[in-house]
């Protein structure tokens, strides 16, 4: 815990909360190992997530893949180590800051190649624009225990070819979602058509540089839907419902070949502040 603690700020840090370091437990989904040096100190370390979610699409998600040496032969035996928990899967992945230079060989140097590139963006202007509805649309708010299947109806048809988020989600990982620490009651929405649901968003409590920031994430439509101006609405209802909370930043990630979404984000006042390269290991080639 005191490694990965120690490591948040240079990584991906997205499975290194509080919250979820407090959760970790050993077990068949969360299969990890260490490398000791010969005066007993932890140096290196690898975890990888193999829940339902992931298994379901065949590829696994490092929570961590560090060391405090620059030796690239800690990251293949640590390698060597975790894919004997890799039957059944295509490829392992994971996500490191442009900016760290030395990490990035050293996923190279494991065999990895980048897949992928992800930007996050931060908006902290104090206006929010207006929205209007289009006749036949409401905007409601999510009502656990009925809403499940709509939200994942949708963000799953909206999100069919989007890299990394092919994998359809499950009304139990709903219910999971809204259960979690980060979650804000009427944080969730559904953009509703004539009573078909046809969009969905999320704001959830989040902490971006020591600041509270309220997370978006994911905003869908359907993709008969879309062209249509209705994410820019669903983008607005969210930030409106973060400036009610008293929010005073917003936080999103968009992926990089996404550039209609990227291009609606900054036109709203989100601006780009780090990227990461989405590392993947092919276990098919092997």
């Amino acid at each position: 815990m005191d490694f990965c603690r120690k490591h948040r700020p240079d990584i991906d840090d997205s499975f290194l909360y509080e919250e979820q370091l407090a959760e970790f437990e050993l077990s068949e989904e969360n299969p990890t190992y260490v490398a000791i040096n010969e005066q007993g100190a932890l140096v290196a370390a690898a975890s990888l997530i193999l829940n339902d979610y992931n298994r379901r699409g065949r590829k696994g998600r490092f929570r961590i893949f560090q060391a405090d040496t620059a030796e690239p032969d800690i990251y293949r035996e640590l390698l060597q180590a975790i894919l004997r928990h890799t039957a059944g899967l295509d490829k392992l992945d994971i996500f490191v800051p442009t900016v760290n230079a030395r990490e990035t060989h050293n996923m190279l140097a494991a065999g990895f190649a980048v897949e992928r590139y992800s930007y996050l963006l931060v908006r902290n202007e104090a206006f929010v624009p207006d929205l209007s509805l289009p006749t036949g649309y409401e905007i409601k708010p999510f009502r656990p225990g009925t809403d499940e299947p709509d939200w994942c109806g949708v963000r799953n048809a909206g999100f069919a070819k989007l890299k990394g988020s092919e994998t359809p989600a499950t009304p139990e990982m709903v219910t999971n979602m809204i259960s979690r620490k980060d979650y804000i009651e009427g944080g969730l929405m559904i953009l509703r058509h004539n009573g078909q649901a046809v969009g969905v968003v999320r704001g959830a409590d989040d902490e971006y540089e020591g600041s509270p920031i309220m997370n978006i994430g994911p905003l869908a439509i359907l993709p008969e839907y879309q062209g249509k101006g209705l994410g820019r609405i669903l983008l607005r209802a969210a930030l409106r419902f973060a400036k009610e909370q008293a929010y005073t930043q917003t936080v999103l990630c968009v992926n990089a070949e996404n550039e209609r979404a990227k291009a609606l984000y900054i036109g709203e006042g989100f601006k780009q502040v780090e990227a990461a390269a989405c590392f993947a290991y092919d276990l098919t080639a092997k």
